[in-house]
């Protein structure tokens, strides 16, 4: 019964002797700031760095960054490099239609054809839409609109963009009968 509460847990293993074990494993404190004691005592020696393969946490997020970034300069450059491209293709097509559309304005008929997904429709009149379904004319998209040109300008944009010609009709292809005349009037 003499045993004192702090005999009584160390007896039962619920406390462990944790002061023991810390004065077991250092005699002194450590020093403070990373110097030597003056004059007395062993030298600071750095702890060694892990060369083990392993990789500290702060420099995978350093590189895992430094890669982001690198990835997302790329991208904007690349883009860049694409809308520069895209507008010297523009600017070319639109210095060769000047002058060449042959709309006019009192045209009276429709000629429909498939562009982009959607069927889009151009105004001309009767011999131009005979030229469009013989190939002798074609259609170009500028600026939102549909332009008619002759085959060799048309020949030539598809040169330079072949998105921005709309409809040319290749009069080879014109003979195979699916039903449909090319001449119809929606």
């Amino acid at each position: 019964m003499a045993d004192s509460l702090r005999d009584q847990l160390l007896k039962s293993g619920i406390v462990k002797q944790v002061r023991e074990e810390q004065r077991a494993k250092s005699p002194s404190p450590a020093p403070r700031g990373g110097r030597p004691p003056q004059g007395k005592g062993k030298a600071y020696v750095p702890k060694p760095r892990r060369d083990d393969g392993e990789v500290d946490l702060a420099k995978a997020y350093a590189i895992r960054a430094q890669t982001e970034a690198a990835e997302r300069k790329r991208a904007e450059q690349e883009a860049a490099e694409q809308a520069r491209i895209k507008r010297e293709r523009k600017a070319k097509i639109q210095k060769l239609l000047e002058g060449q559309a042959l709309n006019k304005a009192e045209a009276d008929q429709v000629r429909h054809f498939e562009y982009g997904g959607k069927i889009r429709r151009v105004h001309v009149d009767a011999d131009q839409l005979a030229a469009i379904n013989d190939g002798r004319l074609g259609v170009v998209q500028q600026n939102g609109r549909y332009l008619l040109v002759s085959q060799a300008v048309a020949e030539q944009v598809r040169g330079i963009d072949p998105h921005q010609l709309a409809l040319l009709v290749d009069p080879q292809a014109a003979t195979d009968d699916d039903g449909v005349p090319d001449d119809l009037m929606w």
